[in-house]
């Protein structure tokens, strides 16, 4: 399938992993690039740039096929060194990044400088202009629906898509809600050149979590979710467990007096607990809606291969069969 995402990546299948904290580690990376997708390593996983040299080396060894980093840009006062984070995505050969996070400007001129690809993650149509006018060379459309931050308009991608496409002269992939080849079929009609999948590629064989995550994601449903830190501004929809209950109580206690000292036990640490030693009940950890089309653990190549064989059945068969000459 030829799209402008799949002609500007140099990729074979418009699908793009999401970048996961704990989770895009370079045996995910390159099972997606693969399978003919764009694998993702997660860069601030790795606590220095130096680290993230080695991952990028490790996942070259894996695939000779593109692949990218996500780069996240965190509202914190402890600035993690992000021009050497780009340094060494450049000296790896990294020729895509999937930035994140606060407005990615004023590193746009190093990474353009180095022929790289960038991708910015969107929660809305003004922010998906802005990342346009930067320079950003695509974006990524997250609607309400996804797993992490969805932002605080919440709109989701049946209405957030096409107006995307009716306001972006740039490519955008469709993120959230993303699971198959109906997802892809419906991303590609309201105008996106490709879909971004991060909750599914956790339930694969290849994703480098503990199985009790990839068995957490395939029994929950789509009414499985919460949305916590929406006082903060910093909503995001994490998968339902008992640590997420304690936060919640917490918010609701707090009202409109809630601090992020008053929750930063069940958000601060998390991941590690969740994703390495398998505790579901450590805390709060990022899942979208769309844990709820998830019924299986196959391989990337598996995922990818089916995603794309529904796909071509859907526009072939049965949409070709609706229409009347």
């Amino acid at each position: 399938m030829k799209t402008r995402i799949t002609e500007m990546l140099g990729i074979e299948h418009p699908i793009v992993q999401g970048g996961m904290h704990f989770v895009g580690f370079a045996e995910l990376a390159a099972a997606v690039s693969n399978a003919g997708g764009l694998g993702i390593i997660t860069g601030l996983t790795q606590k220095t740039p130096e680290l993230l040299a080695k991952e990028i080396a490790r996942c070259r060894e894996m695939t000779d096929k593109p692949f990218g980093v996500n780069l996240t840009f965190l509202p914190t006062f402890a600035t993690p060194p992000y021009p050497e984070y780009i340094q060494a995505i450049i000296e790896g050969g990294v020729r895509a990044v999937e930035t994140a996070g606060r407005n990615p400007e004023a590193y746009m001129a190093q990474m353009k400088a180095a022929g790289i690809k960038v991708i910015h993650k969107c929660t809305s149509v003004r922010h998906s202009l802005k990342a346009e006018a930067i320079g950003c060379d695509a974006v990524s459309v997250d609607g309400f629906e996804c797993g992490g931050h969805p932002g605080e308009d919440d709109v989701p991608n049946f209405i957030l898509l096409p107006r995307a496409a009716e306001e972006l002269k740039i490519p955008f992939i469709a993120s959230g809600g993303m699971a198959d080849g109906r997802s892809l079929v419906g991303a590609l009609a309201l105008g996106a050149e490709g879909i971004n999948m991060g909750t599914r590629f956790m339930a694969t064989k290849e994703a480098p979590i503990h199985e009790n995550v990839k068995k957490a994601i395939v029994a929950a449903s789509e009414l499985d979710t919460r949305l916590i830190m929406r006082k903060l501004r910093n909503t995001e929809r994490v998968l339902n467990n008992s640590g997420v209950d304690r936060l919640l109580q917490i918010e609701r206690e707090k009202g409109d007096a809630l601090k992020i000292d008053d929750i930063v036990d069940q958000v601060a640490g998390i991941y590690p607990k969740v994703m390495i030693d398998g505790d579901m009940e450590a805390g709060a950890w990022s899942c979208g809606m769309v844990a709820g089309l998830i019924h299986d653990i196959p391989s990337c190549k598996e995922l990818v291969d089916r995603i794309m064989s529904q796909a071509d059945e859907i526009i072939n068969k049965r949409l070709a069969g609706m229409s009347r000459g």
